[in-house]
C-alpha cells in the first residue's frame, strides 16, 4: 500500500514539474516571437502638418513678391506726384491715361454746377459726408469731371455747400481713375443722384457725354493750405480737396510675416510630432508574462 503511495506521488511530481517546464517553453518562444506593433508614419495628422509648412512658405514667398512689387509701384507713384504740374491737352488720349495716375495736373476752366455729383457717403477725421464731383468747362479743350474734396453731411442734406467761383479759375489737381469697387458697393442710381463710387464713364455721361464734349477723365483737386483753413473751410460748407499723397495700400508684409510664421509653427509642430512617434516605434515595453 504504501509502495502504491509513493509511485503515485513520485508519478503527480513527474506531471506537475514536466508541465511547468512546458509552460515556461512556451513563454519563452512567445517572448522572443513577440514584435511590438509600430504606428504608422503616414497618419492623416502628419500628411497634413507636412503638407501645411509647404504650403504657407510658399504663400509667404509669393507674398514677399508682391511686396517687393508694391513698393517699386509706390516709388514709382511718389515720383510722378513729384514732378512738375502739366496742363492737359486740349483732347485727353484716354488710352495713356492709365500712365498718368498720381501726376499732378493743372486746369483751366469754369464749373458746370448744374451736373455737380455728390459722391459717398465718405468720412474725414471723423466726420461723415460726400465728396463734389463737378465737371470743369475748360476753355482750352474738353470738359473734364473734377473731385472737389469733402463737404459735411448737414451741408450736402441742405444743399447749402459753397458751389465756388462762378467765373474762370485754374486748380492743380491729381489725375485719377475710376474707383475699384467692392462686392459690398452699390450700384449707382444716376437718375436719382446717387453716387456710391466713382465710375468715371457713368458720370461724364451723366454730365452729357460725347454730344457735350465731356470725356471720363477724373483729377481729384488738391488742397495746399494750413490746417486751420482747411477746418475753416469745412464749417462753412466749402469742398475741401486732399492732399498730394499716394494711397495705395500695401499689406504685403504683414501677409508675409503671417505665412512664413504658420509656415515655421506647423515645421515645429511636424518635428516634434516624429520625435514623439520614433521614441514610440523604439521603445514599445514587451507584454507581461
Amino acid at each position: 500500500m504504501l509502495q502504491r503511495l509513493a509511485a503515485s506521488r513520485s508519478k503527480w511530481r513527474d506531471t506537475i514539474i514536466n508541465t511547468r517546464r512546458w509552460l515556461h517553453s512556451e513563454d519563452s518562444q512567445a517572448a522572443q516571437s513577440y514584435t511590438a506593433r509600430k504606428n504608422s508614419w503616414f497618419s492623416p495628422t502628419i500628411l497634413v502638418l507636412g503638407f501645411i509648412p509647404v504650403f504657407t512658405f510658399a504663400l509667404g514667398t509669393w507674398q514677399m513678391q508682391r511686396l517687393q512689387w508694391k513698393v517699386a509701384l509706390i516709388d514709382e507713384l511718389q515720383e510722378k506726384l513729384h514732378r512738375e504740374p502739366i496742363f492737359l491737352p486740349k483732347r485727353v488720349n484716354l488710352s495713356v491715361v492709365p500712365e498718368f495716375v498720381y501726376r499732378r495736373v493743372l486746369l483751366r476752366g469754369r464749373w458746370d454746377h448744374k451736373h455737380s455729383m455728390l459722391l459717398g457717403p465718405r468720412v474725414r477725421e471723423g466726420s461723415h459726408g460726400y465728396h463734389v464731383v463737378t465737371p470743369l468747362i475748360r476753355s482750352d479743350g474738353s470738359t473734364v469731371l473734377v473731385d472737389r474734396g469733402f463737404v459735411a453731411k448737414e451741408f450736402a442734406d441742405a444743399d447749402t455747400f459753397e458751389r465756388g467761383e462762378t467765373g474762370e479759375i485754374v486748380i492743380l489737381g491729381m489725375l485719377r481713375t475710376s474707383h475699384t469697387r467692392n462686392s459690398f458697393t452699390p450700384d449707382n442710381k444716376p437718375t436719382e443722384g446717387t453716387w456710391y463710387w466713382a465710375d468715371v464713364d457713368a458720370m461724364a455721361d451723366y454730365a452729357g457725354g460725347e454730344a457735350k464734349n465731356v470725356q471720363p477723365v477724373f483729377v481729384e483737386q488738391i488742397y495746399e493750405g494750413s490746417s486751420q483753413d482747411a477746418t475753416l473751410r469745412l464749417n462753412k460748407g466749402i469742398p475741401l480737396g486732399r492732399a498730394a499723397s499716394v494711397d495705395v495700400r500695401n499689406a504685403h508684409l504683414s501677409y508675409v510675416i503671417t505665412w512664413f510664421s504658420l509656415s515655421a509653427f506647423t515645421t515645429a509642430m511636424l518635428v516634434r510630432l516624429v520625435l514623439k512617434r520614433r521614441a514610440q516605434n523604439h521603445h514599445r515595453p514587451l507584454p507581461r508574462q
